[in-house]
């Protein structure tokens, strides 16, 4: 089963030349999630090959421009498309005052139900959950509400070792409940551990997106053990002041997120303007947390399967 997240803009506070605001896309098994939504967000999401129409739901971080400015005219390119289903969008409020507004003057026809499901900022909950994946909200301290995202994929059930079905002559009932963890019986009265019978076939992965937000040591915890964390870097360690000023962290910040939260790998994003190039950013990083890479636009990340 595929894991994966696509950056669509990785800059902070208004597009360069070459980079767009912050965007990404999360795919789980060919189930699409947009996250947040800057500017331009429709063009990026052709360049990059993502059919729009393929989005199961949007995750908005908080109210700043350059996280969903590029939601409003997707929702409308998505009726052109002919979308029918409902979109369900997730945001902190007054999100749900926002899209009514944008129905009211420019969505009165639009042939889909847009969904809003408030996320609370100060509350670390399952927002959504379907039977491969469940999302958390992670409180992050920035200067308005605002709440990152953690992508867990489900455990998938075990699956039994079809040599041991041949080999023990197991029944479909006595399959069906290895499945579930239970020991088998056999006619002769041998009990079959279930460790000896089933598998798991891999792990379960997870992808955190922790963004705009100062250091937090309380967002590091409710993400441990994370397989694939970004973390905004809007500033060098060298505006260390600036960035506490404007809520956000510097590279030395996320790199100690990172290291506290134990992940796999630490991708760094949401760039000022005022660097027009990111590798000393991600050197920084490296001093602290070693697998540390810079979510370039147009890359894909692939969290491989754990067996």
């Amino acid at each position: 089963m595929g894991f994966s997240v696509t950056i669509l803009g990785n800059s902070s506070a208004k597009p360069t030349p070459h980079a767009h605001p912050s965007s990404q896309v999360v795919n789980l098994n060919e189930q699409y999630y947009l996250v947040d939504a800057g500017e331009g967000v429709q063009q990026q999401l052709i360049r990059r090959g993502i059919n729009p129409l393929r989005l199961r739901a949007v995750f908005i971080s908080h109210l700043h421009g350059d996280h969903c400015f590029g939601l409003f005219p997707l929702i409308a390119t998505l009726g052109l498309e002919g979308k029918r289903t409902p979109l369900d969008i997730y945001a902190p409020a007054p999100m749900g005052e926002i899209l009514e507004y944008h129905r009211r003057y420019f969505w009165d026809d639009l042939p889909y139900e847009v969904k809003w499901h408030e996320v609370r900022t100060t509350e670390h909950a399952i927002i959504m959950q379907n039977n491969t994946l469940e999302v958390w909200s992670i409180p992050l301290r920035h200067r308005v509400p605002t709440a990152g995202y953690l992508f867990k994929e489900k455990q998938p059930g075990r699956n039994v070792d079809k040599f041991k079905i041949e080999k023990y002559g197991l029944s479909i009932a006595q399959i069906v409940a290895a499945k579930r963890g239970e020991d088998i019986t056999l006619e002769d009265g041998e009990v079959i551990p279930n460790s000896e019978l089933t598998y798991i076939p891999y792990q379960a992965r997870s992808y955190a997106y922790l963004s705009d937000t100062a250091y937090s040591a309380k967002a590091a915890e409710r993400v441990h053990g994370v397989d694939l964390l970004y973390h905004e870097t809007t500033y060098s360690t060298r505006e260390a002041m600036f960035a506490k000023g404007r809520g956000h962290s510097t590279t030395i910040e996320a790199a100690k997120v990172a290291a506290k939260a134990e992940a796999k790998k630490l991708i760094i994003g949401h760039f000022s303007s005022r660097y027009k190039s990111h590798d000393a950013l991600v050197e920084e990083c490296r001093t602290i947390f070693e697998n540390t890479e810079i979510a370039a636009e147009g890359m894909t990340f692939n969290i491989e399967e754990k067996r």
